[in-house]
């Protein structure tokens, strides 16, 4: 059973989450204060402990599918050239009217 409205997932899920939070917290302030090893394994071992209660209660059936999200789409002008020309891939009006190599330059 889920609940309600909110951030869904059942208690144990968020209780699983934490204790993985807590083995993660454990483990960076051990890597801060030395480090010290011995205390970031225990907190690698709490991460385990937490993610080993996170998939024997099935967290993942705890995930809410809603319905997809449909935002209108906005036109977009950009001041290289109009939108048709720079989507597709074809040179501006700016840069049609750059010489090229062979028309009077020299080779550099």
């Amino acid at each position: 059973m889920m609940a309600g409205k909110g951030h869904g997932g059942r208690p144990i899920s968020w209780i699983s989450v934490g204790i993985i939070m807590i083995g993660f917290a454990v483990g960076g302030v051990a890597l801060c204060l030395g480090p010290n090893w011995l205390v970031f394994w225990i907190g690698v071992g709490i991460c385990a402990v937490g993610g080993i209660i996170a998939l024997a209660t099935d967290i993942f059936s705890d995930v809410i599918v809603d319905e997809p999200r449909v935002l209108p789409e906005e036109s977009h002008s950009s001041p290289r050239g109009s939108e048709d020309q720079s989507r597709r891939g074809e040179p501006s009006d700016d840069q049609r009217s750059l010489p090229t190599i062979g028309e009077g330059q020299p080779n550099l």
